[in-house]
């Protein structure tokens, strides 16, 4: 019996981000889109662990691309607002979620800034929130999905887990977990209900 269901952040309840959000960082310093991506992965898994502050990691871009460092006080934030892009559908099917008694967990891969943008939405949906920029460990290792677990205080076979990534979904289904990999609101509602979930 299904007890709880956890949605990703990224691409399941909002429009994909990074991508954006790389854009308008680029653009802002005046620097080419793809070579401001490249440096700025050699530090997102770093910065979504919380082993870098958003500072260090504009010094350290800043250097690598021979740019002054930004002014703005969070450009992760700046650049995150501006692309936010709720899939109201979804939120909606977390809340009714919510109400037919299910627990409605929150597991992401993301970084302080875009943490805090998060909380200040104020969702009431979401039991258990964990942000891996907290927990110090990253989809799909193994520890993050044990921490969800724990805060849910269920077993991994009444969870749900839905994700947009297939190696995510594989390692929730390795503990135990029941994983659907997004593709529409739609397909998500008749996936659940195939697991027994009251829609």
């Amino acid at each position: 019996m299904i007890k709880a269901i956890v949605f990703d952040w990224g691409s399941v309840l909002i429009d994909y981000p990074i991508s954006a959000s790389i854009s308008y960082c680029a653009e802002l310093l005046n620097v080419d889109r793809e070579l401001f991506e490249r440096t700025f992965k050699q530090y997102v898994t770093m910065f979504q662990k919380g082993e870098i502050i958003e500072d260090l990691l504009w010094k350290n871009i800043s250097k690598k691309l021979k740019i002054q460092k930004p002014t703005t006080p969070s450009l992760c934030r700046e650049a995150f607002h501006n692309v936010y892009t709720p899939k109201k559908e979804m939120f909606q099917l977390a809340a009714n979620l919510k109400k037919n008694g299910y627990k409605i967990g929150f597991l992401s891969n993301t970084e302080l800034p875009m943490m805090n943008y998060f909380k200040e939405q104020q969702y009431d949906m979401f039991d258990v929130a964990v942000f891996s920029c907290v927990e110090g460990t990253v989809k799909p290792e193994r520890r993050i999905y044990e921490i969800l677990l724990e805060r849910l205080r269920v077993k991994a076979y009444e969870v749900v887990l839905i994700d947009d990534i297939k190696e995510y979904i594989k390692v929730a289904q390795d503990i135990g977990m029941k994983g659907i990999l997004f593709e529409n609101p739609q397909q998500i509602k008749r996936e659940l209900t195939a697991f027994g979930v009251r829609i």
